[in-house]
């Protein structure tokens, strides 16, 4: 969500409304735009759309000033640049009809010549902040982002409590990655202009890139409190609301309705609606809006992408010319939007059995990814390792009476990618079953134990009852009424024997699925919640071989009635046995509602989110063999070997 940096030609609007000494007058919106003093006041009339200078006033400098003001209000940008044109021409040193003829210009994205109109207000005068703030909008236009900075330190320095000028920097700070500068600068702007719904919108897009949600949402809020035809903060409310954090969709969805009965052709609040739908599996309605969205805005890759993943293409699909015209300008986009485009290629070569083109952009959209991120191989295997070491089999056999005998946890597990939505939704799909989706719940209660995230022996039975108590809690407070709660947090395969110890009676369900098909899969994926271990083919391999290790000790040492595995392959081939002995594993009677999974409306957020919503299929089974040229790294590093680990 990257509405702070796109909102830079809406500030622009707010400065034309909100900025002291800016000499733009308003029309007000109550009173008859011919007889408002204002209109009086710069000698101009309006009839039938025309406004022109009255006779009984002189053609000066500041009558034509004043003229092309009105003009701005009115957004005739054309002939309020002539008139500041006119005015200039009468008195070329006049540095606010300069500054406002920039602003006209920004209005036309006539940025280059809009840059050069600031800097000839202040190179007559140094210290006018209103340029300076202005010339900061129209460098971040230009993708000249420190420049832009240093203008709004510039105009903060000569006036401390331009809070215009501290929401622009806040702007700049963000797209710059910057984002606890950016808030402490929205903070500055809102403590000194309280109604500042702008500085308090976008302050809501940094809490919500720093996942702090509820303050995200109480931002939001008071800025359409303050301005409830808003639509960029009833856009960011919708997006707060729809993360699994809320699950608030219904609210999610009104927010984003109320954006655009604002806003018709708001592009962002189209794809937002959309990718909420599809979570619920509303795939053609959520097509339709990510498309408009895509028609909107053609070249916002992130709306692209969204629609590779929505669809499967075809030869002369139409959305193909537009997606190969962004690809030929690659260069020119944003390393970001060409991580998404290359994956999005990756995705729609893929689907027209084009297999070489399609590994390609997955080996340059994964290279991308990987520069952005750290992951410490080295410790990562070490920790699965050390799993081993502290939860012997002897171990959990000592240990396993000191847990709470609650049967209400069905741990799905396993490698992202495996079959386990699939899995899950068979489960949700049953009438006493609720599907809780990837939850942090228990890595949250255990990493809160200090010292327990390093895996220490010697845990009391007090320590063990306080993780059972405190995760039991967080999960049954999701629905009460539920007989099993599935929590499908894949990554906590790490935490097995753990969870053995701490719920002996909670049921553990690995799905596994072929090892190349499972990682290139990954490998095909840019996730939203990183897996950091997914975007090298050799770190892919070396990280499921260590996975697949650490099951094989779980298989051994756990009660074999407590952790069931299913194989993918088999699953979708033999479904109806399968799928009861699943629900039988989680202690319930069988319900044919589970045959029709397809068909249950609950959020999903995975990858698999469209998969789910169709009949069993094996289409996936054998994925693959078209590249198997091309995974050699990934081949060599599933071999067994002697794993590295950290000492």
């Amino acid at each position: 969500m990257n509405r702070a940096a796109g909102g830079a030609s809406y500030l622009a609007e707010r400065l034309r409304q909100r900025q002291t000494g800016r000499a733009i007058l308003r029309l007000p919106k109550t009173a008859p735009k011919g007889d408002d003093p204002c209109v009086r006041q710069c000698g101009i009339r309006e009839n039938v759309g025309l406004v022109t200078p009255l006779k009984s006033n002189p053609q000066t400098a500041s009558t034509h000033f004043n003229t092309a003001n009105v003009l701005f209000e009115l957004q005739r940008y054309e002939e309020a640049l002539a008139s500041y044109d006119r005015a200039l021409a009468l008195q070329p040193d006049f540095a606010q009809a300069l500054s406002n003829r920039g602003n006209v210009l920004f209005e036309l994205q006539r940025y280059e010549e809009a840059l050069a109109s600031y800097d000839g207000a202040l190179a007559l005068q140094p210290d006018f902040a209103q340029a300076l703030s202005n010339r900061g909008n129209v460098l971040f236009e230009l993708k000249r982002y420190e420049e832009a900075l240093t203008s709004c330190d510039r105009a903060v320095a000569i006036q401390p409590d331009f809070a215009q000028a501290l929401s622009n920097r806040g702007n700049i700070l963000f797209k710059l990655k910057r984002y606890e500068e950016a808030l402490a600068s929205y903070d500055r702007a809102v403590a000194i202009q309280p109604d500042f719904a702008q500085a308090l919108s976008n302050r809501g897009n940094i809490l919500f890139k720093l996942k702090r949600y509820e303050e995200a949402l109480a931002s939001y809020d008071r800025a359409v409190a303050i301005q409830p035809d808003f639509a960029e903060a009833h856009h960011g409310r919708g997006t707060v609301l729809s993360t699994f954090e809320f699950k608030r969709y219904e609210e999610a969805l009104a927010s984003y309705d109320r954006a655009l009965a604002i806003r018709p052709d708001f592009a962002e609040a189209h794809h937002g609606r959309g990718t909420v739908l599809r979570t619920f599996g509303q795939i053609e309605e959520a097509r339709a809006l990510i498309e408009k969205a895509v028609e909107l805005a053609p070249r916002r890759v992130e709306f692209v992408s969204s629609l590779a993943e929505s669809k499967r293409f075809v030869d002369g699909d139409p959305h193909l010319t537009l997606i190969e015209a962004l690809a030929r300008d690659m260069g020119s986009l944003p390393e970001e939007d060409q991580m998404h485009l290359h994956f999005a290629l990756g995705k729609v070569y893929a689907d027209l059995g084009q297999h070489e083109r399609s590994f390609f952009h997955l080996i340059k959209g994964n290279a991308l990814k990987r520069k952005q991120i750290v992951y410490d191989e080295a410790a990562a295997l070490a920790q699965l390792e050390r799993m081993r070491e502290v939860f012997t089999a002897e171990a959990l056999r000592q240990g396993r009476c000191c847990g709470d005998p609650s049967a209400m946890p069905v741990f799905i597990i396993g490698m992202p990618r495996s079959g386990s939505t699939l899995v899950e939704q068979i489960l949700a799909t049953h009438p006493k079953i609720y599907g809780a989706g990837e939850l942090d719940d228990f890595q949250a209660v255990v990493t809160s134990l200090r010292g327990l995230n390093r895996a220490r022996t010697g845990l009391g039975v007090e320590e063990l009852r306080w993780i059972s108590t405190r995760y039991l809690e967080r999960v049954r407070a999701i629905a009460p009424a539920a007989e099993r709660i599935t929590d499908k947090m894949l990554g906590n395969f790490r935490y097995v024997g753990l969870i053995n110890l701490v719920l002996p009676n909670a049921r553990i369900i690995h799905i596994r699925r072929d090892p190349i098909d499972t990682c290139l899969s990954c490998f095909s994926i840019l996730f939203t919640h990183d897996q950091l271990f997914t975007y090298n083919l050799a770190e892919l391999g070396r990280y499921y071989r260590a996975y697949s290790v650490l099951m094989e000790h779980w298989r051994e040492a756990l009660p074999f009635e407590q952790m069931l595995e299913v194989q993918y392959e088999e699953l979708v081939a033999n479904f109806e046995p399968l799928a009861r002995r699943i629900v039988a594993h989680c202690g319930l009677e069988w319900d044919d509602a589970c045959l029709e999974f397809h068909k249950t409306r609950r959020p999903i957020w995975t990858a698999s989110v469209d998969q789910v919503r169709r009949t069993i299929y094996r289409s996936s089974v054998g994925r693959w063999r078209p590249h198997e040229g091309m995974l050699r790294p990934l081949s060599e590093a599933l071999k067994p070997r002697k794993l590295p680990i950290a000492h």
